[in-house]
């Protein structure tokens, strides 16, 4: 009879860098991993509320310290990397959460401009975050990455071309990435979130996101971040070693619904 392998599902002693950590998702994410007892990098252009979220999580007994990282700056991207490998004594997982709104019409002056940011900080930082965190990934046991896209990656909304683009070519970098960086152990995943209850769709008035909910997922209700965080948790256990190159809705079966 075959052994039956003990697989471990604690991150506890593991560090993990997240971008976009200030809020929404990427908050929930840092502080699902702070409570699960892994050493947290939180990041974000935002300094003033990355170090709120860093405070968050060691006062409840968690460990973790924040960075100010601007996603358009090259440099910048590679030193709060090394300093984040540094201060932890290495890094194991990367979380590329970090996201703005971009919603503009194509023929609309300034789309160029939108354009350049949103792929700027939603698909070129992605790739950058991972070339930096590379050399530490592979010298990790447990070695995971975690992008998150949008299920606007997946169906359409008119005005969000650009951000649907960005988040497509998150899906693309996390298959490539995955095949390509499966021989070092290194897993690669995306989720793709649905509505989700976060900042950014703060500014839509109850009614309306209740009436689209109802219209459009199965369980008839947005999201919370941290519904999101826990998958991106579970992606990254040691024991989930076998799963990688996967797109993954967490949207409430928003793509599962035709009508």
């Amino acid at each position: 009879m075959q052994q039956h392998k003990q697989l471990s599902r604690s991150v506890k002693g593991l560090s993990v860098l997240i971008t976009g950590a200030a809020s929404g998702m990427g908050r929930a994410t840092a502080r699902v991993f702070g409570d699960e007892g892994a050493q947290v990098a939180v990041t974000d252009v935002d300094e003033d509320g990355a170090r709120a979220v860093a405070a968050e999580i060691a006062a409840a007994g968690g460990t973790a310290r924040a960075w100010r990282l601007d996603l358009t700056d090259r440099d910048a991207i590679a030193a709060v990397v090394g300093e984040a490998a540094a201060h932890f004594g290495g890094l194991d997982i990367v979380v590329n959460n970090a996201g703005i709104s971009v919603r503009v019409a194509i023929d609309d002056d300034a789309y160029d401009d939108a354009w350049a940011k949103g792929l700027a900080v939603m698909l070129t930082a992605q790739q950058r975050v991972i070339r930096a965190a590379l050399p530490h990934l592979r010298r990790s046991q447990s070695p995971r990455i975690v992008n998150i896209a949008s299920t606007e990656a997946l169906g359409a909304t008119a005005l969000h071309s650009a951000y649907s683009a960005a988040k497509a070519g998150v899906t693309g970098l996390t298959r490539s990435l995955a095949v390509e960086l499966g021989r070092d152990g290194i897993t690669v995943n995306c989720i793709c979130p649905g509505p989700i209850t976060t900042a950014m769709t703060a500014r839509i008035p109850d009614e309306h996101k209740a009436t689209y909910a109802r219209r459009r997922t199965a369980l008839g209700r947005y999201g919370d971040p941290e519904e999101v965080a826990h998958i991106t948790l579970s992606l990254c256990l040691p024991a989930a070693s076998f799963i990688t190159g996967a797109v993954i809705p967490v949207d409430g079966g928003l793509m599962a619904r035709n009508a």
